[in-house]
């Protein structure tokens, strides 16, 4: 676990970035992720509306959540999948893990997994298919951009417009997290995401940890083929996945060791887990106090 003051110059981006008291507002493009990933960016892009800062969100038109009034700038590109086939994916997807959930890289880049992901891979080329959003996004000068790493495209948007990301994630597959930052993750005492094994290992535990993570390079090129093959296409040379994960300036990792083991992190890695959490209201707002050296049974009855 990283020291308390490792997070102070983080804690000084986000504090300039989100204070428009403290610095001048600045202009972010955001890159959502659909369904459940846009409820808490969604969030966190509002309070930045609030502090005075310009925000403008590219979408792909057919969506589950983006389609709904934002109060801030937004840009729909069309996909080539309609609502239905996204649904019908979902779907699939859905109906596989309840019965045969997906406990290996092997499983989740052949599964049911590799379709839905399919669709997201796509995006991007979809949204360079739109000329005209396109076009705008090279003409605007935009400070940062926020984005969401499930669909990888907000990574390669990143390094085409050649801007410093802000990454809001929660899982990242195929160990890209600690490779991308140069993060150190021994797999003696950090356990891989398939494995179903905690932080306290026994010999054979760690042996079987390394066997999950030699799966995790064996199958992960073949699992993000499609998106590096766009990628290519896109920035016109060959790329690899560290080469777009290690780019983002700032990680903001919804994650809390409460809920997952501790590991070794970088200055730029900050955890924002109870982001997730709504802010509590107060209870028992109606009950007067009572002076509880004076009261009696008889008053707890009536």
């Amino acid at each position: 676990m990283a020291p308390a003051c490792s997070s102070a110059p983080l804690f000084l981006c986000l504090c300039l970035l989100l204070a428009s008291g403290l610095a001048q507002a600045g202009r972010l493009l955001v890159l959502p992720v659909d369904g459940s990933h846009w409820f808490t960016m969604c969030s966190v892009v509002e309070k930045l509306v609030q502090r005075g800062h310009e925000v403008v969100a590219i979408m792909p038109e057919p969506s589950w959540q983006l389609g709904q009034p934002l109060n801030f700038t937004v840009k729909n590109y069309p996909a080539s999948y309609t609502l239905e086939e996204l649904d019908h994916s979902f779907r699939f997807f859905a109906d596989t893990q309840w019965k045969t959930l997906e406990q290996s890289m092997y499983s989740f880049s052949t599964g049911s997994s590799k379709l839905l992901f399919e669709f997201n891979f796509s995006q991007c080329r979809n949204l360079f298919n739109a000329k005209e959003i396109v076009d705008y996004l090279k003409k605007t000068s935009f400070d940062a951009v926020l984005i969401d790493p499930f669909h990888v495209y907000g990574l390669i948007v990143a390094k085409y417009l050649s801007l410093p990301s802000v990454v809001f994630a929660r899982v990242i597959f195929c160990h890209l997290l600690e490779e991308g930052m140069q993060c150190p993750f021994p797999l003696s005492y950090v356990p891989r995401l398939f494995s179903g094994l905690s932080d306290a290992m026994t010999f054979h535990e760690r042996v079987q940890n390394l066997f999950t993570h030699l799966e995790e390079c064996l199958f992960c090129n073949y699992f993000h083929k499609n998106a590096l093959e766009i990628a290519a296409e896109i920035l016109q040379t060959p790329v690899s996945m560290y080469d777009l994960y290690s780019q983002p300036s700032v990680w903001l990792l919804r994650m809390d060791f409460v809920f997952d083991y501790p590991r070794p992190v970088m200055p730029n890695m900050v955890f924002v887990g109870g982001i997730n959490c709504h802010e509590g209201k107060p209870l028992l707002s109606q009950v007067s106090p009572l002076c509880f050296g004076t009261f009696r049974a008889s008053d707890i009855a009536q």
